[in-house]
């Protein structure tokens, strides 16, 4: 198989795993569980920068003020996104999350439409309907808007948009990221600390231990993705991408045992439908492409 085929796997599959990881951390608040993933992110990805001898490069890349402006947007996007799934995690809404995931690729489709200007084909409104349809029968289940999934998707899908136009690889874009969060994160955790609330040196050598691993969970997939999607179609990592909120939602409901009604399958149930027709629609418009070129080549 091909070697970008497992780091995808792999990548998908840690991120899959990640509630496992917070919840290990339910103890510690989720500001400074996201503060702790920010500053050992960044180091970890300094660190690995420095010793490949990429930092004249990075630095070159960088430091202008377009590109700064650019991802301090997709900086404030991920931050948002990482601290509304740790809590949620640890809150208890593992099954939640793994919505938002499922929901993200519609609503980086609408994002395309409306800020991109892409068209979509007729065929690709109705998946894009039918998840509507799911998010609003669950929020009339809910009684209130699934705003965790919403939050996700949203933040997600911006991010993922805003990314588009930034000129930085991966690497070097969460390094960027992560720095310009760096001393905000260890700000506040200094303020906990002196206030008396840090976990970390106060909790056991074992917290200490995930808290520093959150920047190598964090990071490790990351790399397996970028060098997957190196090596293999895009059109692949989005159908291996849904390895993550399906071992999400799996753990949510047969690990921590959360609440999963015939309700809330039924809305699950639309949304699942409508990504089965998205990329149904996906894999015969491009079959039907690599005809025509393939015909328009011989003829």
């Amino acid at each position: 198989m091909n070697k970008g085929i497992w780091y995808a796997i792999g990548a998908y599959t840690i991120w899959g795993l990640f509630p496992i990881y917070w919840k290990w951390l339910h103890q510690v608040p989720a500001g400074q569980l996201l503060s702790h993933r920010i500053g050992w992110s960044f180091l970890l990805l300094g660190v690995f920068i420095l010793a490949t001898r990429q930092w004249a490069s990075f630095r070159k890349a960088a430091f202008s003020w377009r590109v700064l402006g650019i991802y301090l947007a997709a900086a404030c996007l991920i931050g948002v996104n990482w601290l509304t799934y740790i809590w949620a995690v640890n809150a208890g809404f593992i099954v939640e999350t793994s919505l938002g995931y499922f929901i993200n690729p519609l609503l980086s489709v609408l994002l395309g439409v409306f800020f991109l200007r892409e068209r979509l084909r007729p065929w690709q409104w109705v998946p894009v309907g039918l998840a509507a349809l799911g998010v609003a029968y669950l929020t009339i289940v809910y009684g209130s808007l699934p705003w965790i999934a919403l939050t996700l998707a949203f933040t997600f899908g911006v991010y993922g948009l805003v990314k588009k136009v930034a000129p930085l690889n991966s690497l070097y874009g969460l390094t960027l990221e992560t720095g310009i969060l760096f001393l905000p994160a260890v700000g506040y955790l200094l303020f906990e600390q002196f206030a008396g609330q840090g976990a970390f040196l106060h909790d056991g050598l074992r917290t200490d231990l995930l808290l520093v691993g959150a920047g190598l969970v964090t990071t490790v997939p990351l790399l397996m993705f970028a060098s997957a999607a190196r090596r293999i179609p895009l059109s692949l990592v989005g159908v291996i991408q849904y390895i993550a909120p399906t071992l999400q939602f799996l753990i949510g409901v047969l690990v921590y045992r959360e609440p999963f009604s015939q309700h809330q399958l039924l809305g699950f149930g639309i949304v699942w439908i409508a990504l089965i027709v998205f990329w149904t629609e996906g894999f015969f418009a491009h079959r039907a492409a690599v005809t025509l070129q393939t015909a328009n080549s011989t003829g």
